[in-house]
């Protein structure tokens, strides 16, 4: 029986030009390359530059994914950017990238769940692709986590980089076997207890400030392996796979040791794993698209392709989807 499915048609990216490395943080905190590398896999990553915003990051990330897919950008209908650093309180971020991208019709907003962001996006535009709501859209995950760092901070200030990725999603016929094209599976959780294991201590409502990002590292550690082994599980029973059947996995990139302990967890296979760690840090929301742009640039990604991709962020929110590209 035909089904319609979220084929991933173009996928693109932007990279501020600033590049901070280890060495240039050991200048400004108590740290040094050694300490980085050793606890996060992180050698350098990319700082937006003054008065370059989230948008901007994403504007260019979608052109150059529209370009790609071969789309004019009058014919997306959907626009939902995953952040968790916005331009502004609001209008949402989107929008601002429906202007700047050139987008006349349909729906734009943002996805608030952290490092989860673009799997919460991929799976809200999957939904919307399938029940017919949509027919294109771009999904598109984008930070400026340089501004809420607090510098001073050398647990947290050495972990995060700016950056932005995304993907064009076309609705397309499929036969509705787990062989077909496209997204075959999202799984979405979360659990508001552990909210104090990883926030930012402001906002307009709390207190009209923008705040700084505070993590237990330690803790957030110890739940990331449990509980996106769990949903990456749950992902594959849901679609008959097994983990060795995998061809690429594009995880969120937080830290070597999370991503190495998963992939183990699981048994995937060390070359199968896409890691951008080390040139960016963690982008939060925009590490999922930014390493499947890498892969896509680095020839990893080809048609028919199987590629798992999984997230946690705070709240905690953590997700899992499995697509064929």
């Amino acid at each position: 029986m035909a089904v319609i499915r979220s084929v991933i048609r173009g996928v693109g990216a932007y990279l501020p030009k600033r590049v901070m490395t280890n060495a240039d943080l050991a200048k400004i905190v108590d740290t040094s390359d050694e300490w980085i590398v050793e606890r996060s896999g992180i050698r350098e990553r990319h700082i937006a530059a003054d008065g370059e915003l989230t948008s901007d990051l994403a504007i260019a990330a979608c052109h150059q994914a529209l370009i790609r897919a071969g789309i004019d950008p009058v014919d997306i209908d959907l626009v939902i950017c995953a952040t968790a650093t916005p331009d502004r309180t609001f209008p949402s971020t989107a929008v601002r990238i429906q202007s700047g991208v050139g987008i006349t019709k349909g729906a734009a907003f943002d996805v608030q769940a952290v490092c989860s962001g673009f799997v919460y996006a991929l799976a809200v535009a999957d939904n919307f692709i399938r029940t017919g709501q949509s027919h294109r859209a771009l999904v598109v995950g984008a930070e400026t986590f340089s501004r809420i760092l607090d510098w001073s901070d050398r647990s947290t200030c050495v972990l995060f980089g700016d950056g932005a990725g995304a993907v064009v999603l076309e609705a397309q016929p499929q036969h509705g076997t787990r062989e077909d094209r496209g997204v075959l599976s999202t799984l979405l959780r979360s659990d508001g207890r552990f909210e104090e294991l990883l926030y930012v201590d402001g906002g307009p409502s709390s207190t009209k400030t923008v705040g700084h990002l505070r993590m237990n590292g330690r803790e957030v550690f110890r739940h990331a392996v449990q509980k996106i082994s769990g949903v990456i599980e749950e992902t594959l029973l849901a679609t008959g796979y097994m983990a060795d059947e995998i061809d690429l996995f594009v995880p969120h990139q937080a830290n070597v040791r999370i991503l190495d302990g998963i992939a183990k967890k699981l048994g995937i296979a060390q070359d199968k794993i896409v890691k951008t760690l080390e040139k960016h840090g963690n982008t939060s929301a925009a590490s999922i698209p930014l390493a499947l742009n890498q892969a896509f640039e680095e020839h990893r990604l080809r048609e028919g392709s199987l590629v798992l991709m999984e997230a946690m962020g705070g709240g905690f929110t953590w997700g899992a989807a499995l697509a064929r590209w």
